[in-house]
C-alpha cells in the first residue's frame, strides 16, 4: 500500500482548518489535495 504524503495529525489539522470556515478549495490548493480531502473527512 502505498504511503500518505501527510501523518494523521496533519490531516487532522487540515480537517480542523475547514470547520473554522476556510473554504474548502482554497484548503486543497494550499496543502495540493483535492478528492483526498473527502477521504480524509469519511475516515476522520
Amino acid at each position: 500500500m502505498k504511503r500518505s504524503r501527510f501523518t494523521d495529525s496533519q490531516i487532522i489539522t487540515i480537517l480542523k482548518q475547514a470547520e473554522t470556515g476556510i473554504p474548502v478549495p482554497e484548503l486543497c490548493r494550499e496543502h495540493g489535495v483535492s478528492s483526498s480531502f473527502y477521504k480524509w473527512q469519511a475516515k476522520f
